[in-house]
């Protein structure tokens, strides 16, 4: 039988890696400010967000995010399958950043990566947290660990970042010792409030300190991600104006609430949304903005090798929300996908296979399927990738991205 190395004794060298890495190329997170932005659903717009509007205020910017990576105007997609990178490559990137002549470096700063040094040496000035809901119980095992893990960002920070909306704030209030600002949608005690919400299918609306804010994105939960950014804006004292033209000016995040024009006129949405937390707000979005009540088509799955307890889960939220259910394959590593898919499936409700949910293993196929059960004004959703550009088979990265599988299907059928 295969022993299990446990993963405290695998973080000892984790450690002396990271120690290795800082010395290697000179401890480099000291010569530029590096914002860290962690939370289990919306860093990857919330990043995207401070970036611009550091950007707008002239500074020259680094980013290192699920989707992308970019050194001031030069940026390349993430095609590494990892939210943070090893210690290693963390460094090696600041560095790279510093020698670019970027002020700023936004980090996208993963659990697995606290948990496992990759960030260890990095010197934080500010510290984002977006929310904690359910996710990777597979390695932290409980919620608790899952939330203390993401804690240590703060005990590293200059400056911390809290949404109040998500649960429990003050076990990271309490535990960071510099400066604090809290955000929120509905908590009056919040540094930053946001009032005067108005959602609708193009975008969303709101006022922060009396300055209105029109978002091109979608949702609450953007409002949020918003919130977070202009508080990393205020902290560096940047004028609310420019932080207002910064947001307005983003169109879409890739992969993430991306619509796909065509000619049939379809509502096609790909979602990266992986957690049960970020579905269910998903679905309540389109449901709110559909207001025809057309059809929802879902086309979904769940890693493999990751929390099995959630893909019941997952499929009941969508069995909630949608006319049609299509089960697919998505990133199953080297668990067997027919497993992963059956177990997504058996938490559909109300839904009898073969005549209104389907599992079908080909991802292609199964968005192929979708394609052909909508009409003109239904509604596609396809989560679970987002704007990837490769699957996960075992240990090959075979090349795949939905939106390009999505353009080619539609031009097939026309």
């Amino acid at each position: 039988m295969k022993k299990i190395i446990p993963q405290s004794i695998k973080n000892v060298y984790h450690l002396s890696q990271a120690i290795m890495a800082n010395f290697l190329y000179g401890f480099p997170s000291h010569r530029i400010k590096i914002i860290g932005v962690t939370g289990t659903n919306g860093k990857t717009t919330t990043v995207q967000m401070i970036a611009k509007i550091l950007e707008e205020n002239g500074f020259k910017t680094a980013v290192a995010s699920t989707i992308n990576f970019k050194l001031g105007s030069e940026e390349w997609v993430n095609k590494t399958k990892f939210t943070t990178l090893s210690s290693f490559a963390v460094q090696k990137f600041i560095k790279k950043s510093v020698q670019a002549g970027c002020k700023y470096l936004v980090l996208e700063t993963s659990s697995h990566s606290l948990d496992q040094y990759r960030v260890w040496g990095v010197k934080y000035e500010t510290a984002v947290i977006t929310n904690v809901t359910r996710e990777h119980l597979d390695y932290h095992k409980t919620m608790k660990e899952y939330r203390k893990v993401k804690s240590e960002l703060f005990k590293k920070a200059n400056n911390a970042i809290i949404n109040l909306d998500m649960e429990n704030p003050g076990e990271f209030l309490n535990i960071s010792t510099g400066k604090k600002i809290t955000y929120s949608l509905k908590n009056n005690k919040a540094d930053i409030l946001a009032k005067n919400i108005s959602l609708n299918p193009s975008g969303t609306k709101f006022s922060v300190k009396n300055t209105e804010i029109n978002l091109k994105l979608l949702g609450e939960f953007n409002i949020e991600n918003a919130l977070a950014a202009i508080c990393v804006g205020i902290s560096e004292e940047i004028n609310m104006e420019i932080i207002k033209n910064s947001l307005e000016k983003i169109k879409l995040v890739p992969g993430r609430m991306e619509n796909i024009p065509n000619k049939r006129k379809i509502n096609i949405i790909i979602d990266y949304a992986v957690t049960p937390d970020s579905l269910e707000k998903l679905y309540q979005l389109i449901n709110h903005i559909n207001t025809s009540r057309s059809k929802i088509i879902a086309v979904f799955g769940s890693c493999g090798e990751r929390d099995r307890g959630k893909r019941p889960i997952m499929g009941e939220i969508v069995s909630k929300y949608a006319d049609y259910i299509i089960v697919t394959n998505e990133d199953p590593y080297n668990e067997n996908p027919i497993r992963v898919i059956d177990e997504v499936a058996s938490g559909i409700r109300n839904k009898i296979e073969g005549e209104k949910f389907w599992k079908i293993l080909d991802r292609k196929e199964a968005i192929k399927k979708a394609l052909i059960l909508s009409k003109e004004g239904d509604f596609v959703i396809v989560t679970g990738k987002g704007a990837e550009e490769t699957m996960a088979v075992g240990k090959k990265r075979i090349p795949w991205n939905d939106r390009r599988i999505i353009e080619e299907e539609l031009e097939s059928l026309s």
